[in-house]
């Protein structure tokens, strides 16, 4: 059986304050807090993760809070600027008024790859895109939140193109190709001057929720990794039987991973590719329904049944978010 990824499952990243987290992505970007949790590798802060209405794959962001981290130093062999996708360019006009009515650091809306877009930090400095679906054909994006701040016509629906900045594209390159399967779709000018263009990758159906943009820059210095960094990026993969064999692939290359890791709400392996990126497959399901209702998603807080013993001692240590607005 050919296996093929699918597109982007998630993007995690770092902040140091997590409340502030929680009241700029639900309030400002409209997203919903689908799962307050904790990172599974340090159970003394918070893992949140926000999304479409239904937690769908492909449109969740998710944050490691880690309260002692220095502010990222941007640089090579880094996840440079995640993206978001909005329905249409009339969709980024509407936020371009409302980023600036947040004062919330943007630039002017562009033209990308040949789709439009706007880009824009979060208060932490974290890089992002928002980018325009006028155009854009395949996998196809989430459902809106209905409580959203934001009107469905222009709401986030879900994860575009991750953007990845390297010192040696070609090791990248192969690792994306010959052992992921990605297919290169063309490629546009780097911003930077006397710079390689930047190229496009796509997987699966194609279009804006499978692809990864590969810049090359010799001009920068390595990123330090902090509070608004990109921690990994995880694409999807169909069933646990295939991570099984995506496992077995990473294993035959001899790549540095994780083996299968369970996540409760997915099913994971991670590596990290030659320039040292971390990437991530994860399986569609179960889901995020799987210990909630669908219509309380990130209420409470959610614990695997591997660390519900530990509940008392867990909710001791967080500071409590102001989740009123979800119920």
């Amino acid at each position: 059986m050919s296996l093929t990824l699918k597109g982007l499952h998630h993007v995690s990243a770092i902040t140091k304050k997590a409340p502030e987290n929680f009241k700029f992505y639900t309030e400002v970007l409209g997203l919903r807090l689908i799962k307050k949790t904790v990172n599974q590798d340090d159970i003394s802060v918070y893992h949140l993760f926000y999304g479409d209405e239904l937690g769908n794959p492909g449109t969740e962001l998710t944050f490691f809070e880690l309260p002692n981290a220095g502010r990222n130093r941007d640089g090579n062999n880094s996840i440079s600027a995640l993206s978001l996708r909005v329905p249409d360019d009339k969709a980024l006009d509407y936020w371009k008024q409302r980023l600036t009515k947040f004062s919330v650091e943007h630039d002017e809306i562009t033209e990308r790859g040949g789709r439009k877009t706007l880009a824009f930090r979060d208060p932490e400095g974290q890089r992002f895109n928002l980018v325009s679906d006028e155009n854009n054909q395949g996998v196809p994006g989430g459902k809106p939140w209905d409580k959203s701040p934001v009107p469905a016509e222009h709401a986030i629906v879900g994860l575009g193109p991750a953007h990845l900045t390297v010192e040696t594209a070609e090791h990248t390159a192969l690792v994306l190709e010959d052992l992921l399967g990605f297919r290169r779709k063309g490629s546009y000018p780097s911003p930077a001057a006397g710079q390689p263009d930047i190229i496009v990758y796509e997987t699966g159906e194609g279009g804006s929720g499978t692809e990864v943009h590969l810049e090359e820059r010799n001009d920068l210095p390595q990123e330090h990794l902090g509070r608004g960094g990109v921690h990994h990026v995880a694409f999807r993969v169909d069933n646990e039987e295939e991570l099984k064999q995506w496992i077995e692939r990473i294993r035959t290359v001899q790549l540095p991973n994780s083996g299968f890791v369970d996540r409760f709400y997915f099913r994971s392996l991670y590596f990290r590719e030659p320039n040292g990126i971390l990437f991530e497959l994860a399986t569609d399901g179960p889901g995020f329904a799987t210990d909630e209702p669908l219509e309380h998603l990130g209420e409470s807080l959610a614990l695997p049944p591997f660390l519900e013993s530990k509940r008392a001692q867990i909710e001791a240590h967080l500071k409590p978010l102001d989740t009123r607005q979800q119920s």
